[in-house]
């Protein structure tokens, strides 16, 4: 059996209420973006909060889960994997986007 290396655990905040797409083939397709919050203090003393976002999707029966358990707010702990894509905006600039491939979303209770 091969083992990925390819692993990411989050926990953070949802922005918004999950997107909930049907695709054409009857796919059901979830898109979350969650905020994690860091803090640091600089060597002067200062503290700095800096947010980052990431984007994660959620496919089938896991998407079912998503839309029906999950709101903008909660703290919610991922498990997944990297997946990077690359395509051409409406200018042609070529854009690459990494989202987490989510294999277990679940409200963290910690």
């Amino acid at each position: 059996m091969h083992k990925s290396n390819n692993k990411v655990q989050l926990i953070g905040n949802l922005g918004k209420d999950p997107k909930i797409i049907q695709l054409h083939n009857g796919t059901s397709l979830a898109k979350l973006e969650i905020a994690i919050n860091n803090a640091y203090e600089t060597q002067s003393g200062e503290k700095i909060k800096k947010t980052q976002w990431y984007t994660l999707s959620a496919w089938n029966k896991l998407a079912e889960v998503v839309k029906n358990k999950f709101k903008k707010g909660q703290e919610i702990k991922v498990e997944g994997s990297l997946n990077t894509r690359t395509y051409l905006d409406k200018a042609g600039i070529v854009r690459h986007i990494t989202e987490v491939n989510c294999h277990r979303i679940e409200l963290n209770r910690a």
